[in-house]
């Protein structure tokens, strides 16, 4: 899937991997997660993706001109869950339609596991 968008001088086409990506750094960035994870546990397990394989704990659809991003993430032991779920939420969505101007109708977060962090 590409999205593209048209203007006077010209298309516009945004790679499903380029948003992401995007959508990876965003998350990152919050409070209480430990990273990303892949959309496929193996044995009940979820295994923290790098900072290079940030997209594949991402899912991005397109319907109707807005887009759904579905992330798969492991936090961090002793954090609020449903706080570290809408913050990340509120990032990604902020994110994703300042940089692209695409709008972004839900972002669904899935948490794959739970992760002491050493500090």
């Amino acid at each position: 899937m590409s999205n593209e968008m048209t203007t006077k001088l010209g298309k516009i086409v945004i790679a499903e991997e380029l948003l992401a990506m995007l959508a990876g750094y965003a998350a990152i960035e919050c409070y209480g997660l430990v990273g990303m994870s892949s959309r496929k546990l193996k044995d009940g397990i979820s295994e923290l993706l790098g900072r290079d394989n940030l997209s594949k704990g991402v899912q991005i659809k397109l319907e109707e001109d807005q887009l759904i991003v579905d992330l798969y993430i492991v936090v961090s032991y002793g954090t609020r869950i449903p706080q570290v779920a809408k913050n990340v939420m509120e990032k990604v969505q902020y994110t994703l339609e300042k940089i692209t101007g695409l709008k972004v109708s839900q972002v669904n977060v899935n948490i794959q596991g739970v992760q002491v962090v050493n500090r």
